[in-house]
């Protein structure tokens, strides 16, 4: 996992640094130096060499020769930053331009190097013009304009192809727009000390680090998933969620659609068990499970809600509250979880966070994510960047998943992911997070249009080969790669 901190937490690190500014400068410098040759000569042979105390080699100097850069500095530390790119750039061959943030047109050139201002900008930027004459934009830390927070833009940015940013990510560079701006991002390691961050990001690679694997004398009662979801109105969310489960490894999935019958698309490797419409909590007996899942589908009914808010304090086992769940815990749900003996997730968008909160998550979704956590849940914040936080204030991000996602029926699929893991022993933050993450790896697989929930359960087998058996996979990528 690779550490964020927000631009409040980076100043502290810079503060507490035992090296001064002028080292920490020389060696962002460098790194940005670096990543501006690979952008100049197209290929990272002996780039690294640019950034080096030596002399960089002939070949290099030779491929940089009359290349120019131009580079937008500020007064602060960005700025210094990029100047010290710029001194680097020079002894290698290429022709810098440093040019201060005002605004004034920029020359044509060959690479147009951002470090105008950093993650501390709090006031509208903007942008030169000319832009459109460079042959492309490296950012230095983050796009300036870019709030290193919100990924909100603050007056104007330029939409850079590749940004370096130090010691650790920003959330502004993983929330749009921000992230979208930001290009291909690299973390250089500039020697500060960022192993306190508790916030993160979960990658590919992560995925086979922790997905959990069955053991060899497993059985179906080890990782068994109860589902409670589903309405005579509304079937079929229990379907998608049922199955999302069976196919993310729950070895035993029973489904209950209160006061009603399955949806003919249940297939029969789930096990229906009737329920009561009404009074539906007191026959749950989870004993033999490892999780109950509870929401997709449910209905907003009187009785769907009593049931919802009294199951809280009376189950023993993880439960995923999803959906009409979190509708019927409400703005009372702090007091709600007060009484609950075991972990809780929530998942909400931003619809049902408001149904909770009384409020949007705003544009700080890291502090959004947090501020509901603290009353006593994982809370998974749904959105084009997913949020997910403890109430002890560790976070993750996830953008494996992208706008094929946004379409009815994924977010029961997501719930039913969850429900599977906390089912096979996996810890609530864990358990959200991977969820998330594999659910984006398996939309990567599908058509860029048309895809629907359904095909997500095919893809969730296909995205977990990739990631865990990478070796059996054919030729062509991986692709998991999000």
């Amino acid at each position: 996992m690779i550490p964020v901190v927000t631009p409040r937490e980076m100043a502290a690190i810079d503060a507490a640094a035992a090296e001064g500014t002028a080292a920490l400068v020389e060696r962002a410098g460098a790194a940005v130096a670096v990543a501006a040759a690979e952008m100049l000569t197209g290929s990272s042979d002996g780039a690294g060499a640019v950034g080096g105390s030596a002399r960089p080699p002939a070949a290099l100097r030779q491929a940089l020769r009359g290349r120019s850069v131009v580079v937008i500095a500020g007064r602060g530390n960005n700025g210094a930053d990029g100047r010290a790119a710029a001194r680097y750039l020079q002894r290698a061959g290429a022709e810098c331009d440093v040019r201060p943030p005002d605004g004034a047109p920029l020359s044509p050139c060959d690479l147009l190097i951002d470090a105008a201002y950093g993650t501390g900008l709090n006031r509208p930027w903007t942008p030169p013009g000319g832009v459109s004459g460079a042959g492309g934009v490296l950012a230095t830390d983050i796009p300036s304009g870019v709030d290193g927070l919100t990924g909100e833009v603050r007056g104007g940015a330029l939409a850079a192809v590749r940004t370096v940013t130090f010691a650790a990510l920003k959330p502004g560079l993983l929330l749009h727009p921000g992230r979208r701006l930001a290009g291909s991002i690299s973390v250089a390691d500039i020697g500060l000390d960022v192993s306190e961050a508790t916030a993160h990001l979960l990658t590919d690679a992560d995925v086979a680090d922790l997905w959990p694997r069955r053991e060899a004398d497993a059985h179906k009662w080890r990782s068994a998933c109860w589902v409670v979801a589903g309405s005579p109105p509304m079937r079929g969310a229990s379907s998608l969620a049922s199955l999302a489960a069976l196919r993310s490894g729950a070895g035993y999935v029973r489904l209950s659609v209160p006061g009603g019958e399955p949806d003919a698309s249940v297939p029969t490797e789930v096990v229906f068990h009737p329920l009561p419409g009404a009074n539906w909590h007191e026959h749950l007996d989870t004993s033999r499970f490892g999780s109950l899942l509870v929401g997709p589908g449910l209905g907003r009914s009187r009785e769907a809600a009593a049931s919802v808010r009294a199951l809280v304090g009376r189950v023993t086992v993880p439960l995923v509250m999803d959906g009409d769940a979190l509708a019927a815990l409400g703005r009372d749900f702090a007091s709600i979880l007060a009484g609950a003996p075991a972990p809780v997730i929530l998942t909400p968008h931003d619809g049902e966070y408001e149904l909770l909160a009384g409020h949007r998550p705003g544009e700080d979704r890291l502090a959004a994510a947090r501020a509901l956590a603290a009353a006593g849940a994982t809370v998974l914040l749904k959105g084009s960047t997913t949020v997910v936080a403890t109430p002890d204030g560790a976070a993750r991000f996830v953008t494996s998943g992208d706008a094929r996602l946004a379409t009815a029926g994924t977010g029961d699929v997501l719930a039913g992911m969850i429900g599977a893991l906390l089912a096979q022993g996996v810890a609530p933050l864990d358990a959200a997070s991977l969820a998330a993450q594999v659910h984006g790896m398996a939309g990567a697989l599908g058509p860029p249009v048309g895809g629907i929930a359904g095909d997500l359960l095919g893809a969730i087998p296909a995205a977990l080969a990739a990631a865990l058996e990478p070796s059996r996979q054919p030729p062509g990528g991986d692709p998991g790669t999000g």
